[in-house]
């Protein structure tokens, strides 16, 4: 990870440790950036920059400012407006953009905002053109043989343009209808859109494929995003499909790019459960290309011994779909994915895309009639606890000897029973204490003593 880039991006609180500022240099700097190599290729057309945010009352502030600093830059910014993240990668690839920024933070609170680049083939953009990106935010960009200490401006008919490109995000929910190998006629599904950038594409697409659609948290008003709705507050929708007989349910985080599924007895259907179910079925078709599925180290206990049983091999990664991704571009894998529900069909999409994720597994159950519990019936859930802890320096936590030596100790304890996972967030200032075993009681203790070490050693905030 770079200063101000994570493994998803440059967050932060808007107008704080992530500013309009900010956004405007990250303008400037892809406008100049994509310009110059066009120039050293003898091409004349201005740079074609695509942009998208979500429902964060500070994504219009921050559209705006990266608009300010593309076209100052000479490049013409095309923008999505509302729409998500797997949208903006998709126009970004079949439309032949330059790269493409998603204004999102995801998961987190409304007053969270972040700037996620993507690159001309819809996939995160390359680690070397970031640390561009942070050399110039520091004034100390070297580029193309040169030191940059400010870029020029474009002057004259040069000057970029601004287009509303609408019509891109209207394309790709046309696609994803297209995606639909059976009609959904007859089934009672329900949505939870988080208020966030799935609410005016989830339902058009469920609608069109013939569900009787249940729309919640569709209302965005700029501060109710992930506001106990969506994928993080599961709950919301468990009781909603229970108490209005729905076969399915599926719940999006704030950009649209995760899913976590309910099944039809309110039972939560997690991302490992995802990659069961839809393994499965690839395999039992054919279709599972290298008979492996990409998974990450946080991904359950349960999802290893469950594709131990029907002969699928696996791959763990580091936590990100970035990470998962990689693997999966450079071992040919089609399916991969992360707990949270940040689900890869590398056939269809170049990055985790929520609403695809429940198309998928609405084709589960359409083609082998069954309902969604009986589809993850088979794999058992090993006990989990995960205690998020804030920390002023999460380097300096977990490196610290007697945090070490507590997590040595737990792992000890548990042996081949179970497991102990330490490690710092990509995203938030946060070290994450895992604990999987026999039972939940055991993995609280083990978690709480390791928590008990960050907090006695004043690591926490």
């Amino acid at each position: 990870m770079g200063k101000y880039f994570g493994t998803d991006g440059f967050r932060g609180t808007a107008n704080e440790n992530l500013t309009a500022d900010h956004a405007y240099k990250v303008g400037r700097f892809l406008g100049w950036y994509y310009g110059e190599l066009k120039r050293q290729k003898g091409e004349t057309d201005a740079p074609r920059i695509v942009i998208g945010k979500d429902t964060r009352l500070s994504s219009y502030m921050f559209e705006y400012s990266l608009v300010g600093g593309l076209t100052a830059s000479g490049a013409d910014a095309y923008l999505l407006h509302v729409t998500t993240t797997p949208s903006v990668a998709y126009v970004s690839r079949v439309d032949a953009f330059d790269c493409a920024i998603m204004i999102s933070a995801s998961h987190n609170p409304y007053y969270d905002n972040g700037l996620k680049l993507i690159n001309s083939s819809g996939e995160k953009m390359e680690d070397e053109v970031i640390q561009l990106v942070e050399a110039y935010l520091d004034g100390e960009l070297k580029a193309f043989g040169k030191n940059w200490p400010e870029l020029p401006f474009a002057t004259g008919d040069k000057i970029g343009r601004t287009v509303d490109y609408v019509s891109g995000r209207n394309r790709y929910i046309g696609y994803l209808i297209s995606l639909g190998m059976y009609s959904f006629r007859g089934m009672k599904i329900g949505l939870d859109c988080a208020n966030g950038a799935a609410w005016n594409v989830a339902k058009a697409v469920f609608d069109a494929l013939g569900a009787e659609t249940h729309v919640i948290n569709a209302q965005p008003n700029g501060t109710n995003i992930n506001d106990n709705a969506g994928s993080t507050h599961i709950e919301v929708l468990q009781k909603y499909v229970v108490e209005n007989g729905l076969d399915a349910g599926f719940a999006y985080d704030g950009d649209a790019d995760r899913c976590l599924c309910v099944d039809e007895k309110g039972q939560l259907i997690s991302g490992d459960h995802i990659l069961y179910i839809y393994g499965r079925y690839m395999k039992e078709k054919g279709k599972l290309v290298g008979n492996t599925v990409v998974a990450t180290i946080m991904s359950n206990f349960g999802l290893f011994k469950a594709f131990d049983e029907i002969g699928i091999d696996y791959a763990k990664t580091a936590v990100g779909d970035k990470y998962v991704y990689e693997y999966m571009k450079e071992h040919g894998c089609i399916l991969g994915g992360e707990q949270s529900g940040h689900i890869i069909f590398s056939k269809y999409a170049s990055t985790g895309d929520g609403i695809l994720t429940s198309l998928k597994i609405m084709q589960v159950i359409m083609s082998k009639k069954q309902k969604l519990s009986e589809l993850a019936a088979p794999f058992t859930v090993y006990p989990q606890v995960l205690v998020n802890v804030r920390v002023k320096d999460k380097p300096a936590a977990q490196n610290d000897p007697d945090v070490q030596a507590a997590v040595k100790a737990a792992s000890e304890a548990l042996g081949e029973s179970g497991r102990i996972l330490v490690r710092e967030s990509g995203t938030e200032p946060v070290i994450r204490v895992m604990a999987e075993a026999e039972s939940e009681e055991i993995c609280r203790k083990h978690v709480d003593a390791i928590v008990d070490v960050i907090r006695a050693k004043g690591h926490a905030v």
